[in-house]
């Protein structure tokens, strides 16, 4: 149903009433993409994610009308994975260390593609990502989440430096491997980032 009010959602977004928010009595996922979007840039959600300091959205993607249309264009929206979730809006692949939420940035991956770029909300390791030191031995140990819900053993190093390496070189290996296995539903460069996608020691 459409309205010529426009009505402002969570505190930045404009929805022009152009395109409809419900379906069959529930949000739409267009809607429900949109809303996460915004929640993602309030500072009340950012307080406890440093990794969203700093993260706000374009004015055109404020506009649920401008957000709708892009998003019937884009490769792998409306996708479901296995699990039957559907495919999640990603900022940090196209661009990394990107904090803007963009049509230039942004685009659509399985749940198992997002999890393996996003980074902890808050690293409780005092030395690199995917790396912790061992008390009994003073041995340092590396182990890299597959995006599955696993965090995958890559042995024990003496230094934190040479664990951090070996974390570096699985996960970008790994991040190759399954961009192939989703090569043909990927947009063409989501899949080129991922293939090129880099593992930095201050991440």
């Amino acid at each position: 149903m459409s309205s010529n009010q426009n009505i402002v959602v969570r505190g930045s977004g404009i929805n022009d009433g152009k395109f409809p928010t419900r379906d069959g009595g529930r949000n739409t996922k267009v809607y429900v993409q949109w809303q996460g979007m915004l929640r993602r840039c309030e500072g009340k959600y950012k307080e406890n994610r440093p990794t969203y300091a700093g993260v706000t959205c374009s004015e055109t993607f404020k506009s649920y009308s401008y957000f709708y249309e892009w998003c019937q264009t884009q490769i792998g929206f409306g996708n479901v994975d296995n699990n039957g979730r559907f495919w999640h809006l990603d900022k940090d692949i196209l661009v990394q260390g990107n904090k803007l939420y963009s049509e230039d940035t942004c685009c659509f991956v399985p749940q198992r593609v997002n999890s393996l770029i996003v980074k902890p909300k808050i690293n409780i390791s005092p030395f690199y990502l995917g790396v912790t030191k061992q008390k009994m031995t003073g041995k340092f140990l590396a182990r890299c989440n597959t995006g599955e819900g696993k965090r995958k053993f890559l042995g024990s190093f003496h230094t934190p430096e040479e664990a951090f390496q070996a974390y570096k070189t699985f996960k970008e290996s790994y991040i190759k491997q399954v961009a192939d296995e989703y090569k043909d539903q990927l947009d063409p460069r989501a899949y080129e980032a991922l293939i090129n996608y880099e593992v930095n020691i201050n991440d």
